[in-house]
């Protein structure tokens, strides 16, 4: 981009009161880049979030690029929150998006390559090897690799093939023997997606990773007998993922029907970005560009000595020797709330008290239990629940098959809408369905992202109702990644909250109004405004007033605007935010009062927290809801009030840490960038990712937040 075009677009979108949202996303996989820049981290942990960088970037590319070139391609209006229209958005997008290609690549090259040389793994050619090794490799390419490879030419007589997403393909050059040089045929190889990403070799002191695409480009010549090679490109290509459903009324099964029709397109969509290995055809990629309607600032170039797609790289932190080379996780504790944990009944002291779970500081044992004993307890009448994402092996799925086997009622709300998981739902779905449970595939034109459990369970004369409110999935295997808030309760008022909302999600039925629940469609963002609103009030009237939020995302204009005004009537507001921030903090006149960090580190941050001071009677909400659009007016989400003055301080203590952390903080910047908290003189480093694993019930208790 040219820097006077360059500077004209930046002063623009130095103007605007807004932050892009993928500009702002772009942002956090630089912080997770930056993860694997730490020096303290094994060369095994950087190698980790350079893959996370990867498989975030190819998400980027499919739905939000993707996205872009719906308006691009049909000719729609769209301004960006930058204040730029859709071309010249584009231009500063992929011009962003070369400048971080380039640095994943470079710290490949500089740090990354050296840093697996020192521990005796070494990524080689074939050139490397001695003859023995090559002959390994030779063997392994004709039994297990020739057989799965199918070269597809394309010529006048054949159609262009259909080149899956996120494959590795080479494009090859061929002429006929005699014929003129200008009758050139392109032909495709794609690796399959089911063979190894290397083949390894052993040395006595050392691992040989020899990747596939060298074990086939050496052996190539084999697909292509009596034929003139004149180029051999390696390349991969990003299809648009973005697609919105348009589900028809009666959810039957027409509706999983169409999601499996839009899952297929997803594998023919649109091509939005190549990436391919310097020393390719020329010919062959201006026929690529050509085809797709793509200019070369989709086109971004790898070095030989680096590598396309590092997704591949979990091969190698997955592998079982390096196992103890990847920081180690403390044991969960016991919940502060829930110390007996593991030698009490959890149903019995759900009568008597909440819990309130923080995951992965403690597991998620304490939901599986509850939803075990349910399964078997023969006074549990009823189970329901709302399913979002699952694990592959889920434990869940299998206790509500033991609860149907078992005569109990059990509903399920499957939301085979959830993005990159809508096969295995619809897999499991199916599974319940045909053991007998109520299962409804979604809701029309909403997705459900609210996590909800209710547990109808009948003792002697009355009848109790155990409920869990979360923010994360039901999913055992990201349960020991992500930090989740959830909350064990018997409470009357949450109860009926949530048993009203389930009448919403399965029938046909609007509440006037919950107690202690905020929902979106209808209410979330009106709600969550007019408490901003009171705390400007409070400010206004030299009444105490804070506003403390933690979540993913923070993107709804409405609520930042609403956040601005609160700002300057004089409320200190301050915002924990993992990925994007479209609020622009530390404005003059608009948003002085206004701090944002972001916690990116070992494990990813996915609680959200609402804490309002409002005047000393707080107010704190948890759940499933970030400041999004799309959490406000196309899910269905909720947010719970927690009323327990213990289980309130928790809250606030987690706001607190994540506000004192100096080695995965991240503070933003007016201009959007982001700058790395540091310990400051003789303080000590405080890191919230290990520090929950060390609470103290009386320091929680005693937690300020302070304004």
């Amino acid at each position: 981009m040219k820097l006077a075009v360059k500077d004209k677009y930046e002063s623009i979108i130095q103007k605007s009161d807004l932050v892009s949202r993928d500009l702002s996303w772009l942002k956090f996989n630089d912080r997770v880049l930056d993860q694997s820049k730490k020096e303290e981290r094994t060369i095994f942990d950087k190698l980790k979030f350079l893959a996370i960088t990867a498989s975030n970037l190819d998400e980027f590319f499919m739905i939000r690029v993707g996205s872009l070139y719906n308006y691009l391609d049909y000719d729609k209006e769209r301004v960006d929150y930058s204040g730029l229209r859709e071309e010249p958005f584009k231009t500063k997008l992929m011009n962003d998006c070369q400048v971080f290609h380039k640095d994943q690549h470079n710290h490949f090259t500089d740090v990354i390559l050296p840093g697996l040389d020192q521990e005796g793994v070494s990524l080689v050619n074939i050139s490397k090897l001695s003859d023995s090794e090559k002959g390994k490799v030779k063997d392994y390419f004709e039994k297990a690799i020739y057989p799965m490879l199918t070269p597809m030419v394309y010529d006048g007589y054949r159609t262009f093939p259909i080149l899956m997403n996120k494959l590795l393909v080479f494009g090859v050059v061929t002429t006929s023997p005699g014929e003129r040089k200008d009758m050139k045929k392109l032909s495709f190889v794609q690796i399959p997606s089911n063979i190894p990403r290397f083949f390894e070799i052993e040395r006595e002191n050392s691992l040989l990773l020899i990747p596939i695409e060298e074990v086939i480009r050496e052996h190539i010549i084999s697909l292509f007998r009596n034929v003139e090679i004149e180029g051999i490109s390696l390349f991969r290509i990003t299809r648009n993922g973005d697609f919105t459903l348009e589900e028809s009324e009666d959810m039957d099964a027409n509706f999983l029907e169409e999601v499996k029709r839009k899952l297929m397109e997803r594998k023919t969509g649109r091509v939005v970005r190549i990436e391919i290995e310097e020393g390719y055809s020329k010919w062959m990629l201006n026929s690529l560009l050509e085809r797709w309607n793509l200019k070369m600032d989709s086109v971004f170039l790898t070095k030989r000595a680096s590598m396309i797609d590092f997704t591949g790289m979990w091969q190698i932190v997955g592998n079982k020797r390096f196992r103890d080379r990847l920081p180690a996780v403390p044991a969960p504790v016991n919940p502060l709330s829930y110390p007996e944990e593991g030698r009490a009944d959890i149903f019995d002291t759900l009568k008597s008290k909440d819990i309130l779970l923080h995951h992965p500081y403690n597991n998620i044992d304490s939901i599986l239990d509850l939803i075990n004993k349910a399964a078997e307890d023969p006074d549990v009448m009823a189970i329901k629940m709302t399913i979002y994402r699952l694990a592959k092996d889920s434990q869940i799925t299998k206790a509500l098959l033991k609860a149907a086997e078992n005569g109990k009622h059990v509903s399920v709300l499957f939301e085979v809408k959830a993005r990159f998981d809508e096969e295995n739902n619809i897999r499991e779905a199916k599974r319940l369905q045909k053991a007998g449970c109520f299962v409804i595939y979604g809701i029309t034109h909403l997705k459900t992202h609210t996590k909800l459990l209710l547990i109808v369970k009948k003792n002697s004369s009355e009848i109790t109702r155990y409920v869990h409110l979360g923010s994360g999935n039901y999913n055992e295997d990201t349960a020991r990644l992500y930090t989740d808030i959830g909350l064990l309760t018997t409470n009357e008022t949450l109860a009926n909250d949530v048993s009203e909302f389930f009448n919403v999600i399965t029938g046909h039925s609007m509440p006037s109004q919950y107690t202690n629940l905020i929902t979106a469609p209808r209410d979330m963002r009106n709600q969550l405004i007019d408490y901003i609103e009171q705390e400007a009030e409070n400010a206004r009237n030299g009444l105490p007033s804070g506003i403390f939020i933690k979540v993913n995302s923070l993107e709804d204009s409405e609520s930042i605007y609403a956040l601005y005004r609160a700002s300057q009537s004089g409320v200190t507001i301050k915002v924990i935010v993992r990925g994007i921030c479209c609020l622009r903090p530390q404005r003059v006149g608009l948003s002085d009062k206004i701090e944002v960090i972001s916690i990116v580190g070992d494990f990813l941050e996915h609680s959200r927290i609402y804490h309002f001071h409002n005047n000393g009677n707080t107010r704190t909400y948890a759940g499933s809801a970030d400041m999004m659009v799309r959490s406000f007016d196309k899910r269905l989400e909720s947010l719970f009030k927690v009323e327990s003055p213990l289980l309130e301080k928790q809250l606030m203590n987690i706001l607190a840490y994540n506000l004192r952390d100096n080695v995965n903080a991240y503070t933003m910047q007016e201009d959007g960038t982001y700058i790395a908290k540091k310990p400051i003189g003789d303080e000590e480093e405080f890191n919230v990712h290990r520090e929950f694993f060390n609470l103290d019930p009386d320091k929680v208790s005693q937690v300020q937040l302070v304004n």
